[in-house]
């Protein structure tokens, strides 16, 4: 089957080789553009890119698809079929019905639920307990298309969005190459999405880190593990930003919310009358660091409230 790949961060990376792996041949690859990043602003490929050009694949990088005159490469590759992975643009109508098997998107949720730009992270901050990936069917909507394999795994209570991030990139690149197969038997039944049970992850912001320590010990517990390791959850100590990396709930404590209750371990009361044991911090400017070793250079007392 001849492919046309599309995908930019390092999500898309291990679908791509795996798609290599299973002997597709993928004629080309479109990605974002290069990218400034890092304090000098260096300008620096996607992985999808970089992984394409270490398999000497050609890359085609628009900047928009939007005109009719940007379509042209992907037209010349002639694809049977196109796989889009984490690609970062919507799609015009007119690439969609391109391939003759369609585009099929690899989306990291179990749809309908968590529909949009980020799914992994939303899983987390709604503390659902169970999340996988979902190969669909692209239609003109936003992740509406018709699903057509789906493969879940528990959340572990710990998990932070990078940990199940690495889990569901490596799974969606197995379930990416069951659909292919699946599609090459024509053996495989698209179903319909429920629109009544769908849930819709918009992107992070910065403005979602602040801790509210009114809500209870599990909800803020989960905002801590579904904003790491970006943009990360913050409070305040004593007038400065304090990142807060990883916790764990506690059981019941006593105190107002936000209210340090313990210093060792460290210990903040919540909402719904449970603590939270702060495990990770990162005091502005400063460095990431086990709570044991912030505490040694920033001595605390029980009463202090973070938050304020």
């Amino acid at each position: 089957m001849n492919i046309v790949f599309m995908g930019t961060p390092d999500f898309a990376v291990p679908c791509l080789q795996a798609l290599l792996d299973a002997g597709h041949t993928v004629s080309g690859v479109v990605t974002q553009p290069d990218k400034p990043k890092g304090r000098k602003y260096v300008l620096t490929p996607p992985p999808v890119k970089v992984l394409a050009q270490k398999n000497g694949i050609p890359v085609y990088q628009p900047v928009s698809l939007k005109q009719e005159d940007s379509w042209e490469p992907i037209k010349a590759w002639n694809p049977d079929l196109i796989a889009v992975v984490a690609y970062g643009k919507i799609l015009p109508k007119t690439i969609l019905d391109l391939p003759r098997y369609g585009c099929v998107n690899v989306h990291a949720s179990l749809l309908p639920r968590h529909r949009g730009a980020a799914p992994i992270q939303w899983s987390i901050l709604m503390g659902d307990k169970e999340t996988g990936v979902t190969t669909m069917q692209m239609a003109e909507g936003l992740d509406t298309g018709d699903m057509l394999l789906k493969c879940s795994t528990p959340i572990d209570p710990q998990e932070t969005s990078g940990q199940l991030h690495d889990r569901l990139m490596t799974m969606g690149a197995k379930l990416l190459v069951d659909t292919m197969e699946h599609i090459q038997k024509g053996d495989i039944t698209p179903q319909k999405q429920d629109d009544s049970l769908s849930t819709y992850a918009s992107m992070l912001s910065k403005s979602m880190c602040p801790i509210d320590w009114t809500k209870s010990a599990e909800q803020v517990h989960n905002q801590i593990r579904g904003l790491s390791p970006w943009p990360t959850a913050t409070t305040l100590l004593e007038g400065k930003t304090l990142k807060v990396h990883s916790s764990v709930v506690d059981g019941t404590c006593k105190g107002q919310p936000g209210e340090i209750a313990a210093v060792k371990p460290l210990t903040v009361a919540c909402g719904d009358g449970k603590g939270l044991r702060i495990l990770e911090v990162q005091y502005e400017g400063g460095k990431r660091m086990l709570i044991d070793a912030f505490l040694r250079g920033h001595p605390v007392k029980i009463g202090m409230v973070l938050g304020k």
